[in-house]
């Protein structure tokens, strides 16, 4: 849930206090500051969050470079400017009030991550500026900004789009699963990716047995007492809202504790990244969880493959994770998103940059967008995968390809069949 007035004055103040000694690093460096367009955002480049946040912003480096090589934007340079939250929300506020009040930045995008993006809102509506957010849920749901756009490819029904496509394969099983667990981290994005869970097994008259919410790490560090509560009610499904760690330690848990539904995933942050996909190997296997965007031959848009082979070349250097499937490409298209905004309006007005996005399709390297409601996509591309077939000699060469992930949601991008029940598909 968004924090209550209260919280936001309290974490403002937070922010505004806290020293800023991690200066803000520049994509661009122009002799002739008048000559720059700034574009401002805090980033999570320490912290638990920091594994998706560092490959989000190479993916925006590269994006300015490339903008810049060909000329920059309204015939300026562009300049990112961006400070480490730490992966702390209480950071945020701060972090944005210094970057409108002080540096005077011309344009703004969020990090990474709902719990970021949520505490940067009530700033940047006060500046009234245009906002292009990062994998935010259903942030502007309460907000009703009309500047807001969500880079995340959820659609209309933005709860329940991370867990759609798992009940989906779910309810196609003979006999239909009866039963359904859900644990989730009190925290933003996964209350809400929970909620959407919830949601959709009512309607599905999912039997829940089991729903409660545990504090997220590092206040949770042993999950194993969680995953026995969840397998002593035995229920059919088992749905997951989880932030990185805490998606490790549920994999890790359900493995010591022996714990096999028929169905286990759900909405599992950090899977995807190539890091935590080597620390798991073999334990993936057979777990269902949403996607964004994976290396198939159908999600190949234009300047897709370019973009990962620069990304990819850089990313060594950079200390990112290597491939940059999950947040690199997503990080390159937001900006991208404002760049066709400030190219469309012929402006740095914020106003004419959002009436530009609200009316377009843009062209992006992860497929074109539309906005709709709310400022989210008029058209749900979320997918649903399941890992299969992995072993300890798993390594990048396994990652970069299809060969231990089907894609089993939605009907047009899909690659294969779900392996049913878990068991099953943990031995294959």
């Amino acid at each position: 849930m968004l924090q209550s007035l209260k919280s936001r004055k309290l974490a403002l103040i937070a922010g505004v206090s806290l020293t800023l000694a991690a200066a803000a690093t520049l994509s661009a460096s122009p002799a002739n500051a008048q000559d720059t367009i700034k574009i401002g955002f805090s980033q999570s480049l320490t912290g638990f969050l920091a594994p998706n946040g560092k490959q989000a912003l190479l993916g925006m480096e590269i994006w300015a470079d490339q903008v810049n090589k060909a000329g920059g934007l309204l015939g300026k340079k562009v300049e990112l400017k961006y400070y480490d939250d730490k992966s702390q929300a209480s950071e945020v506020p701060g972090i944005y009030t210094k970057l409108l009040d002080v540096d005077k930045v011309d344009l703004v995008v969020s990090g990474y991550a709902s719990n970021q993006i949520a505490p940067a809102m009530p700033v940047v509506i006060r500046k009234g500026k245009t906002f292009v957010s990062l994998f935010g849920l259903d942030i502007n749901d309460k907000f009703k900004y009309g500047k807001y756009f969500a880079i995340i490819p959820t659609g209309q029904d933005t709860k329940g789009s991370f867990t759609q496509g798992y009940f989906n394969a779910a309810m196609k099983q003979s006999p239909k699963p009866q039963t359904i667990a859900l644990t989730y981290a009190d925290a933003e994005f996964s209350q809400n990716a929970c909620d959407g869970a919830r949601n959709t097994a009512k309607k599905l008259g999912l039997k829940i047995v089991y729903d409660k919410a545990y504090p997220p790490p590092p206040k949770t560090t042993d999950f194993a007492p969680i995953v026995r509560a969840v397998k002593a009610e035995s229920p059919d499904l088992v749905m997951i809202c989880s932030y990185p760690l805490d998606s490790i330690g549920m994999v890790l848990a359900a493995h010591e504790v022996g714990l096999t539904p028929k169905m286990m995933g759900g909405a599992m942050v950090g899977l995807q990244a190539t890091v935590f996909k080597d620390k798991l190997k073999g334990k993936l296997n057979g777990i269902v969880n949403y996607e964004t965007w994976v290396p198939d031959k159908k999600q190949m848009y234009d300047g897709t493959e370019a973009f990962f082979k620069d990304y990819q070349a850089k990313a060594g250097a950079a200390g990112v994770d290597p491939l940059g499937y999950y947040l690199g490409g997503w990080g390159f298209a937001q900006m991208q998103v404002l760049e066709a905004g400030v190219k469309g309006s012929k402006s740095l007005d914020d106003n004419k940059i959002a009436d530009f996005l609200k009316k377009s399709t843009i062209k992006t390297v992860m497929g074109p967008i539309k906005f709709g409601n709310k400022g989210e996509w008029a058209e749900d591309r979320m997918m649903t995968v399941q890992y299969h077939g992995i072993t300890d000699a798993a390594n990048l060469d396994t990652w970069r390809g299809m060969s231990y992930q089907t894609v089993i949601d939605p009907p047009n991008l899909a690659t294969g069949k779900l392996i049913y029940p878990y068991d099953k598909a943990m031995t294959k």
